[in-house]
């Protein structure tokens, strides 16, 4: 059984995948016109209403921590989505139902060969020093994605293959500097991507990489190293203070090139400490917005008093085992921890049963979306004791870790009980999202042995979709498995959706096979809000581009007489 979104969006895809000039033409005729008004959404909870600030609370263990907001030196780009779209906009937005909406870019086509994406800049569009967005712009911004910056940083656009040979004695995967070529401006608004494999997934991909976020080089070339303290766009906000893992406060740009928009004066994202906090702020009034609430009796009190959204969750729960190193080199210890975890228990008292299950990278938000894959090793503690004696996993201590957030730390402990009850010895450890990475890229890889995690993106084939964390170029993958490379690098080529969905389906059941990693549920997002304030995302649903939606910001408005 499938389950896709039936949308504008899907079918403009599908539409764009077919080897055929004419059907890429008609996605991109179907985009927005220089000057017209955004459609990603209209909220409806409260009468539109102009001016006015709000808080906007941010989870210290994920995107309320950050350094830099410099989309090329940042390692945590998807998590600083609200920051992102808030300074500097998107070229494309997902939208409601999975629509593809452009923003600061005006259109798009593919090649019949999907190879060569061409890309149409809205004209008139200036960053918030004066300076034009420009298709120029768009090079430079993204040559530094692929460049030395992002290099040291570990971030690159996976989507681009690159054009030059690896820096001598570079390690094996090191992403390359990308030659001009890779990205020609042909006109003074149009870029063109210049890819050596077809990818029909490449619009798609922009969503949760650096390339969609587009910064002033002539800011970046005056503040260097104090570029990510002080980030210039062309977003709806520009920065006033930036206090890094405390406090950003953006106002409104004044020279916004969408009419009327945004509709806020500020906006002031905070960090909190935990659900608790920001539920409490929120009753309180101090924030009027807190994104990705999990733990679920807050949830529910929040129904009681508050607005609260369920976004569209294309991010599974998955508990990664590393390949590399003992035990889990061995597949028969894979297969002991498949058969000796039982999800339904930590789905039912810590998430209240909200989320469905998943045995696949995908959720009921994104495209390819399969709940039940064939060959999938079941729950079965008989036969995880079997396997647990066989393997000596009993003689052993078993490191598991997740991120530094409540609900996360609670499904890891309540595994190490499952587990510890069949015979396993089991240390827990949690890091915030910097020590997390830290600990996925610690010994090259080769330090962290079990990991609970959630990612997943709306196409799989985007940055924090199923390569991150099953391909074996990714560092925060523990699995190294070139046939499993080649299903996922198949449906990411195909310019046919169903094509791309059957390789997909073929990747979730080889993982299956070869016991890579047991999928928990499908986190579906809630965003919970005061009264009165509305917005894509707030008051109505958005699929998640990567574990979370994305809003955009010059949407939201806030009216709290109403």
């Amino acid at each position: 059984m499938r389950s896709r979104l039936k949308s504008v969006r899907t079918a403009c895809l599908a539409g764009a995948a077919v080897l055929a000039v004419s059907a890429a033409a008609a996605c991109s005729s179907s985009s927005s016109s220089p000057g017209t008004t955004s459609t990603s959404g209209s909220p409806s909870s409260a009468p539109v209403k102009t001016g006015g600030s709000i808080t906007a609370l941010e989870s210290a263990g994920y995107s309320g921590a950050w350094t830099s907001l410099d989309p090329a030196a940042d390692k945590s780009f998807a998590a600083l989505q609200d920051f992102n779209t808030a300074i500097y906009g998107q070229l494309f937005e997902l939208g409601p139902g999975g629509t593809i909406i452009p923003s600061l870019a005006s259109g798009y086509s593919f090649s019949p060969d999907a190879k060569t994406v061409t890309i149409t800049i809205r004209q008139g569009v200036k960053f918030s020093d004066g300076t034009p967005l420009n298709a120029a712009a768009v090079q430079y911004n993204w040559m530094r994605d692929m460049g030395p910056i992002a290099i040291k940083n570990g971030v690159n656009l996976p989507w681009l293959v690159p054009t030059q040979p690896a820096p001598k004695g570079a390690p094996p995967g090191t992403p390359t500097p990308a030659l001009p070529s890779a990205f020609t401006v042909s006109g003074p608004y149009t870029i063109v991507v210049h890819q050596i494999v077809p990818n029909g997934a490449f619009i798609d991909q922009l969503f949760t990489s650096p390339g969609d976020a587009i910064a002033s080089p002539t800011a970046i070339q005056k503040e260097g190293a104090s570029f990510g303290q002080n980030p210039v766009g062309a977003g709806p906000f520009t920065v006033a203070t930036n206090i890094p893992n405390e406090e950003l406060v953006v106002k409104k740009y004044a020279n916004y090139w969408q009419a009327g928009h945004p509709y806020l004066d500020q906006i002031t994202f905070k960090t909190v400490g935990s659900d608790e906090a920001a539920y409490e702020a929120l009753l309180a009034n101090q924030g009027q917005v807190y994104e990705n609430m999990s733990t679920n009796a807050l949830i529910t009190q929040s129904e009681q008093h508050l607005q609260v959204e369920d976004n569209l969750g294309t991010s599974p729960y998955d508990l990664q085992l590393n390949t590399a190193v003992p035990p889990f080199n061995n597949p028969k210890a894979r297969q002991a921890i498949y058969a000796a975890t039982n999800f339904q228990p930590i789905l039912q008292h810590i998430f209240g049963n909200r989320y469905p299950v998943t045995e696949s990278f995908t959720g009921p938000g994104g495209i390819c979306y399969e709940p039940k894959v064939p060959g999938y090793q079941e729950y079965n503690p008989t036969l995880a004791k079997q396997l647990i004696a066989q393997t000596g996993l009993d003689k052993q201590t078993i490191q598991l870790g997740t991120i530094a957030l409540s609900t996360a730390q609670e499904s890891m402990s309540a595994l190490r009980t499952e587990w510890e009850s069949l015979g396993l010895k089991v240390n827990i450890q949690s890091w915030p999202l910097g020590g997390l990475i830290a600990a996925f890229e610690a010994n090259g890889g080769k330090s962290w042995q079990s990991m609970v995690q959630t990612a997943g993106a709306y196409d799989p084939a985007a940055a924090i979709g199923v390569n991150f964390r099953f391909n074996s170029k990714s560092p925060f993958s523990g699995v190294h498995d070139p046939k499993l490379d080649g299903l996922l690098a198949s449906a990411q080529a195909s310019t046919n959706m169903s094509t791309r969905c059957n390789f997909y389906d073929q990747a979730s059941a080889y993982i299956a096979k070869n016991w890579y990693g047991p999928f928990f549920f499908t986190l579906a997002p809630v965003n919970v809000a005061v009264h009165g304030l509305s917005g894509p995302g707030i008051t109505t649903p958005l699929a998640s581009v990567a574990v979370v939606p994305t809003i955009p910001w010059e949407d939201v408005y806030y009216n709290p007489s109403s």
